[in-house]
């Protein structure tokens, strides 16, 4: 199999399986305010990734590419979205087009369609410093997403197994690139000791890309013969991934991604600690199913929910919202507590 056909197989396979809601955020509650004192015209939903500014608090994260015309056209349609709604967009991993120039129509399409957006590249640990730079420059690209995905590949028939050296290769991209480098779990999530290590080599931001959504073993596992069925429920889940590593977090912004599918959901996100939301699966499936209009329009009533529910906790901004008091219980409050993490100041901030 080519890798353009595996891309597209990742698509298909990516719709077929969906999202598994496995994410936690079931287990956060908001601590309802009668007074909020706020009202719809003073909400801002601006938030900042180090310099860079986004318009909304949640972008279009990492999903397609070098897939010949099919992946090109969803690029297309997803960059031309991000443009109309004024939020960032990111594509899938650009060594299809490293290793295949022509697949580099597939990535350089957005920014075409977006010239003035804030567009991410996106590579594995596994790149150098001149496969980053070109992939930076095929997307004349504000960022770099350095991607984590052990267990995908490992799942994956013809995946890597070799991945010592990673941090390494990391602090090197983060030294020698003139763009931001955020590091970008695939679904199976980040560890506060993995956020350390990151936040010690200086990376711009870590997105946490935890378990619950689109589910890159079962994805891989679609395509064995023999399953490794083991991995199908690996990994930290996104609100457990998200407080592990806001947690040790002294400068480093923290972008929460992995099954978020709705306002409330990005609310409780941002209201954890983090600067912003991806989301992916959730876009993917309204866009092909419902097509491009459809997805515009979901996005816009995704802000009107954002504004919607920060003025039910009287946040009139994003620093605001982060102080709001929440309840968390179920299986995340008993992971939590395993994990040495006092949760009692969430319940009792203001």
């Amino acid at each position: 199999m080519t890798r353009a056909e595996r891309k597209l197989d990742h698509i298909k396979h990516a719709l077929s399986t969906g999202q598994s809601r496995q994410t936690w955020l079931d287990d956060i509650r908001f601590v309802h305010q009668a007074l909020p004192n706020s009202n719809w015209e003073s909400v801002s939903l601006q938030t900042h990734l180090g310099e860079l500014v986004f318009g909304s608090p949640f972008f279009i994260n990492a999903m397609t590419g070098g897939g010949g015309a099919k992946t090109a056209e969803l690029n297309s349609q997803l960059a031309r979205i991000s443009r109309e709604m004024n939020i960032p967009m990111a594509v899938g991993s650009q060594m299809a087009a490293l290793k295949n120039p022509e697949e580099i129509s597939t990535y350089s399409t957005v920014r075409k369609e977006n010239p003035k957006g804030v567009i991410f590249a996106n590579l594995g640990s596994e790149a150098t410093v001149d496969q980053a730079k070109r992939a930076v420059d095929m997307l004349e690209a504000d960022a770099i997403q350095i991607h984590l995905n052990v267990i995908q590949e490992l799942t994956m028939p013809e995946g890597d197994r070799e991945f010592s050296g990673a941090l390494s290769r990391i602090e090197t991209l983060v030294n020698e690139l003139n763009v931001p480098v955020i590091v970008k779990e695939t679904g199976f999530g980040i560890s506060r000791e993995t956020a350390i290590k990151l936040q010690e080599i200086n990376v711009a931001a870590i997105d946490v890309g935890g378990f619950g959504g689109t589910n890159f073993a079962a994805i891989e596992n679609e395509r064995r013969q023999r399953k490794l069925s083991y991995f199908n429920e690996w990994g930290i889940p996104t609100a457990a991934a998200l407080i592990e590593t806001t947690s040790v977090m002294s400068t480093t912004p923290v972008i929460a991604s992995g099954g978020i599918q709705h306002a409330l959901d990005i609310v409780k996100c941002l209201a954890l600690g983090a600067s912003a939301v991806g989301l992916a699966g959730v876009l993917l499936k309204k866009l092909v199913e419902d097509g491009e209009e459809a997805t515009i329009q979901e996005i816009m009533r995704i802000n009107e929910d954002l504004t919607m529910l920060m003025v039910s906790l009287g946040a009139n901004s994003i620093e605001e919202l982060q102080r709001s008091p929440l309840i968390i219980s179920g299986e995340l409050f008993h992971y939590l507590s395993l994990r040495g993490i006092d949760l009692h100041t969430y319940a009792n901030r203001s």
